[in-house]
Order: C-alpha cells, then sequence, then structure tokens
C-alpha cells in the first residue's frame, strides 16, 4: 500500500497524502470527523466523530470502510487534525472540542475549509459561498 519511500501513499488518494503528511509533520494525533450530505447547494452535517490517528498507515479504502459503518448517506468527509505536542487528545478533550466544532458548522459551513475536506473518492473538496442561501 505504501512506497518504498514510505512518504506517498501507493493508493494515490488526497486523503492519504493528507494523512502521511500530517503524520509525518506531528505524528499521532487526534481527528475530528465530519460527514456531509450534499443536494446541489446544500451541504448538511450527517453524522461527526472523534478519531485517534496512530499511524498513517489507513489508506482511503480502508477509511470508506469505517465510515460505512456510520449507516448515514454522506458525500464529503471532513478531518479537522487536532495537533498536539503529546499526541492524541483525550475523550473527553476530543468530545469537548468536536460539540465546539458543531456550533461553529451549524453557524457557518465554510468552517469546512478549516479542515481537510474530501469527497467519497478521497480527493479534496472545497465549500464555497453561495449567493441567496444561509448554509
Amino acid at each position: 500500500m505504501w512506497t518504498s519511500e514510505g512518504l506517498h501513499p501507493a493508493d494515490g488518494s488526497d486523503f492519504s497524502a493528507w494523512l502521511c503528511a500530517t503524520h509525518r509533520d506531528h505524528g499521532d494525533f487526534t481527528a475530528l470527523l465530519v460527514l456531509v450530505s450534499i443536494d446541489g447547494t446544500k451541504v448538511t452535517p450527517a453524522a461527526s466523530t472523534f478519531l485517534n490517528i496512530i499511524g498513517s498507515e489507513i489508506g482511503w479504502a480502508d477509511m470508506l470502510g469505517l465510515l460505512a459503518g456510520s449507516g448515514r448517506r454522506w458525500d464529503g468527509a471532513c478531518f479537522f487534525a487536532q495537533v498536539e505536542s503529546d499526541g492524541p487528545l483525550d475523550n473527553g478533550a476530543a468530545r469537548a472540542r468536536l460539540r465546539q466544532l458543531e456550533q461553529r458548522l451549524s453557524e457557518d459551513r465554510l468552517v469546512l475549509n478549516e479542515g481537510a475536506f474530501f469527497g467519497r473518492p478521497g480527493r479534496r473538496m472545497e465549500a464555497e459561498e453561495v449567493p441567496g442561501t444561509t448554509h
């Protein structure tokens, strides 16, 4: 799954490149994860959770398998790396940050651009403001 250099994932997805670079630069970390459904210009949060990322061996196909377990329909997955000097957050801190993120997203969907936002194929996405819409 990984190239011989261990720097770039062999699956070629933007997700795997992001994960590999983030882990290389910061070590183990917690990622806040928000799944969204997209219907035309409407982006709606579908589910959220947090993951402790230990290592960078998971590829996009593996992540898709994990996300399928949510049981939710989704079109985009946004990961917000919580990088701390002592590694992943404890569960209480991760939950608190996730709730704060959910509140911010309920007020402004463009907050998605602060994270690493990917579509189902594992390619980067960006939320754009659409005149005349509230989210």
